[in-house]
């Protein structure tokens, strides 16, 4: 399914002039878009390959264990991997009036993602001139959550998770987009370097005035050496929700979704 984004080079004069009414009215779309979600939440880090995905998934399939409706929003646009981790079928989005309907897994998570609108294994590609693309790619990124946001009808959930790429940018932009800025989860490893990076995160999540709902520390007992989570923790006056080993069986996915439920 292509979706239509417009660069700004490409808008008529009519369009430029009335571009802050369209942004407006398409913020108002995503206010209606999750007035039945009670609470959304970003999935963060500072940087890549600190699980932070997985750590979605694991966690959305134990809220919906415990029988309460959650969906996930993989804002990797990217590297979509939500549906692969969630075990969704391959499945052509359906249109119902004028919303997307998100797809369903097995254990009544609802997710929407851009794996599910590319082919699998192919790159995503924005049209546009490509000697900008520089310079209109990641206003386009930012339009293709907010469509995402504002396109798909989550319906009631108490609990919208974000699986946000690395760094600080798409947080950012969805705190912008919604009504109020997120809460936020950050997913980090053991080490100083992860620590360094997700420090940087959590500062611009504290600048937002966002609350941050915990720290969990992945790939624990392994070769990754060091005790982000509980500086981190520390540092930020947070809770360190779980400690996650590289393989986490379904009782430890089921205790992290209870603290969280605490938490938030």
């Amino acid at each position: 399914m292509p979706l239509n984004f417009r660069t700004y080079h490409e808008l008529t004069d009519p369009d430029r002039s009335g571009l802050p009414e369209q942004i407006g009215a398409q913020r108002r779309r995503v206010a209606e878009r999750v007035a039945g979600v009670r609470q959304v939440v970003a999935v963060l880090s500072g940087k890549g390959g600190v699980g932070k995905s997985y750590v979605t998934a694991g966690l959305s399939r134990a809220v919906a264990r415990r029988g309460r409706p959650v969906g996930v929003l993989d804002a990797d646009l990217n590297g979509p991997t939500a549906p692969r981790l969630l075990h969704l079928p391959v499945a052509r989005c359906t249109l119902r009036g004028d919303a997307i309907e998100p797809v369903v897994n097995a254990e009544g998570v609802k997710c929407f993602s851009m794996g599910l609108l590319v082919e699998d294994g192919r790159p995503l590609a924005f049209r546009g001139p490509e000697a900008e693309s520089h310079v209109w790619r990641g206003a386009l990124e930012a339009a293709a959550l907010r469509e995402f946001l504002a396109d798909v009808a989550w319906g009631p959930l108490d609990l919208l998770l974000v699986d946000l790429p690395p760094g600080i940018q798409r947080f950012q932009e969805l705190a912008d987009l919604l009504p109020a800025p997120p809460a936020v989860l950050v997913v980090t490893i053991p080490t100083p370097e992860s620590a360094d990076a997700v420090r940087r995160a959590l500062r611009a999540v504290h600048d937002r005035g966002a609350p941050c709902l915990g720290v969990i520390e992945n790939m624990t007992g392994g070769p990754f050496a060091g005790d982000a989570g509980d500086s981190l923790a520390r540092e930020f006056d947070t809770p360190l929700l779980a400690r996650l080993p590289f393989h986490p069986g379904v009782h430890a996915w089921d205790a992290l979704a209870q603290r969280l439920g605490s938490a938030s």
